[in-house]
C-alpha cells in the first residue's frame, strides 16, 4: 500500500461519514419481527465507490468504519460483528473484482460486474444468512425483497461509480492500494 497522503486521508473519512448518513438517516427500514430485515438507500454506495477506486483496503476500513462508528451514533439493536464484517466484505470485493478486471480501463460494465459481485455476496448471501442465524428470521421473507432491490441497485451503484469517478477520482488512481 502506498503512502496515505492528507487527501487520500480526507476522501476516506468523508466517504465514512457519508455512509454513516445515508445508511443511518436517509434509508427507509423494513422492519421482519422486531428486527430490521430490510434497507433500501444509497448507503452502501461510499463503501463500494471507496473500493472501486481507493482499492479494496481503503473499501473495506470505509465500510467497518461505518459500520462502528454508525452503531456508536446510532445504535438499533445489540452490536453484531457479522454485520461489520459484511460492511467491510462490501467495499473489498468489488475492488478486488475490479483488480481481477484490470484497472487500466474502468468501463460501465466493468464496475456492473465488480457491484454485482460484492453486492450479491453480501446483501444476497451473508446479511440474509446472517439475519436467519441470529434472529431466526427465514430466508423466503428476506429474500425476494433483496433480489428486486439488487436489479436495481447495481446497475445504479454502476452508473454513480462511472460518472462521479470519471470526475472525481482521477487524483487517487495514483495511490491505490
Amino acid at each position: 500500500m502506498k503512502r496515505m497522503d492528507t487527501h487520500r486521508l480526507v476522501t476516506l473519512g468523508l466517504l465514512v461519514s457519508l455512509n454513516i448518513i445515508l445508511v443511518r438517516f436517509a434509508s427507509v427500514r423494513i422492519s421482519i419481527g422486531g428486527v430490521e430485515g430490510i434497507r433500501i438507500g444509497l448507503g452502501n454506495f461510499p463503501v463500494v465507490f471507496a473500493g472501486l477506486f481507493l482499492g479494496p483496503l481503503a473499501g473495506g476500513m470505509v465500510g467497518a468504519l461505518g459500520d462502528i462508528v454508525g452503531f456508536i451514533l446510532n445504535p438499533m439493536g445489540a452490536y453484531m460483528p457479522h454485520f461489520t464484517l459484511s460492511a467491510a466484505l462490501t467495499g473489498i470485493i468489488p475492488g478486488l473484482v475490479l483488480n481481477l478486471l484490470g484497472r487500466d480501463k474502468v468501463t460501465f460494465p466493468r464496475l456492473v460486474i465488480a457491484c454485482g459481485a460484492g453486492l450479491f455476496v453480501t446483501s444476497m448471501v451473508l446479511v440474509p444468512y446472517f439475519l436467519k442465524i441470529l434472529f431466526g428470521i427465514p430466508l423466503w421473507t428476506t429474500l425476494p425483497p433483496r433480489a428486486i432491490a439488487f436489479c436495481f441497485t447495481v446497475p445504479v451503484y454502476a452508473l454513480f461509480a462511472e460518472r462521479i469517478g470519471r470526475k472525481v477520482a482521477s487524483p487517487l488512481r495514483g495511490t491505490t492500494s
